[in-house]
């Protein structure tokens, strides 16, 4: 955990665009954790993954609008959140327009790998499901106004979505800048 400066809050214009827009965008912001204990847990994000509308065999949401999928079809600034292999709390952001399911998987932050990894340590679980990341008192995303580059490569697991979804280069790392974040 590092401790860094107050920060603005990120507003819901920022994830009201297309997922390939506010995954990258993402890299470099700070995912801040408030605890039911008063604890304060503040990490730079550093690797993001994008699942981009119904037609990407590789989203939740090309099966359609389900009890689990419902709130991909909001506005974007809201988690999704979904359980795999029975013990592994996924975070994702929902991006983009109302109607339009995407969402922007998180998979890295600063010294914490995995995103099952990521939710088990913020203590992050079913009840995030839907919650406002604009208005939350346990989670939000400020803005840092440090440049950043990143690279871009396939997405990680999801080889049952065929090869043309594969191998879409919509995983995005944050690259170690020169200034320190």
């Amino acid at each position: 955990m590092k401790n860094l400066p107050n920060s603005e809050r990120l507003e819901s214009d920022f994830f009201s665009k297309d997922v390939l827009e506010v995954a990258p965008a993402l890299l470099g912001k700070t995912l801040i954790r408030l605890f039911p204990d008063g604890r304060t847990a503040k990490f730079i994000i550093t690797e993001t993954e994008a699942y981009r509308g119904e037609e990407d065999l590789a989203c939740h949401a090309s099966k359609g609008r389900t009890n689990r999928t419902e709130i991909m079809y909001h506005n974007g600034g809201y988690i999704y959140i979904y359980l795999i292999y029975g013990m592994y709390w996924m975070l994702n952001i929902v991006t983009g327009k109302e109607g339009y399911p995407q969402a922007v998987l998180i998979r890295g932050l600063e010294n914490l790998y995995g995103p099952g990894k990521i939710t088990k340590f913020l203590g992050i679980d079913k009840s995030f499901y839907g919650e406002n990341l604009v208005t939350s008192k346990r989670i939000y995303i400020c803005n840092n106004s440090n440049p950043v580059t990143y690279n871009s490569g396939c997405r990680i697991g999801i080889d049952y979505a065929g090869d043309i979804w594969k191998n879409k280069p919509w995983r995005f790392t944050l690259e170690e800048n020169k200034k320190k974040i």
